[in-house]
């Protein structure tokens, strides 16, 4: 069975899941390296040259084939689980963990917005939060508190599991 772990940008979903795998054995799948790898261009060209629902589309191939693997940790994408298909395929293999961080802690975390693009407003970015956090806790099997250090997290979630 798989772990995966959803959340907002910023809530430590790669560098836990990188932890969570070392402590477990277990290997680490971030699902948008995984477009990336196969597309051979980053989210962002992806983005601008085919659009947001071209993307989406990629994402949810994406999960249908993580759904076949077995014991993975497996980070996805800010959106991901914010649509319902991705939701089911992953679930068909996993179980999902959200790592429900403050929006302020995220907002440290993240520090230099030059790379988020979608915290070039901070507005924009508090109400896109605001609007995913719900989905989140619907698509999660658990709910972690995410505003505690990456390797306490993956500690407490490989408890979860054992």
């Amino acid at each position: 069975m798989n772990i995966v772990l959803c959340g907002f940008m910023g809530s430590g979903k790669t560098t836990v899941g990188l932890e969570l795998a070392k402590i477990m054995g277990r290997k680490f799948i971030d699902t948008d390296d995984m477009i990336e790898r196969e597309q051979g261009v980053a989210i962002k060209a992806i983005f601008t040259v085919h659009g947001e629902e071209y993307f989406r589309d990629l994402e949810f191939a994406c999960c249908k084939k993580i759904s076949a693997m077995k014991n993975c940790v497996v980070s996805t994408g800010g959106g991901a689980l914010t649509f319902k298909r991705n939701v089911d395929a992953l679930k068909q293999g996993g179980r999902i963990v959200f790592l429900d961080a403050d929006f302020d802690v995220i907002c440290q975390r993240i520090g230099n917005t030059r790379t988020r693009p979608l915290f070039q407003d901070r507005e924009k970015a508090r109400a896109l939060y605001d609007e995913r956090r719900p989905k989140y806790l619907s698509a999660a099997d658990y709910v972690v508190d995410g505003n505690m250090s990456a390797r306490k997290t993956a500690i407490e979630i490989a408890e979860m599991f054992r």
